[in-house]
């Protein structure tokens, strides 16, 4: 009986830690790709004079950077 209530005790643990790694992602996202935003906004303002070169190509690279980075904690989750 102690042991089984050891398990789960563990069991939970495992849940919490998971949960915590997995509600930080969404966040994580966001603020990158906004970062990738506003890096490709700036760099078409100070060498395209209003053209959207650079801020398409930070936005998919901020989003592939971000699902890499994802990936990564998924990877590292245990079950």
């Amino acid at each position: 009986m102690a042991n089984n209530k050891g398990n789960k005790n563990q069991n939970q643990k495992k849940q919490l830690k998971n949960v915590a790694i997995l509600s930080g992602i969404g966040l994580q996202m966001g603020v990158t790709i906004y970062l990738f935003v506003l890096l490709g906004k700036w760099l078409d303002n100070k060498f395209n004079e209003g053209d959207k070169q650079f801020i398409i190509i930070m936005t998919l690279l901020g989003v592939g950077i971000s699902l890499y980075a994802v990936l990564k904690q998924v990877n590292r989750i245990k079950y």
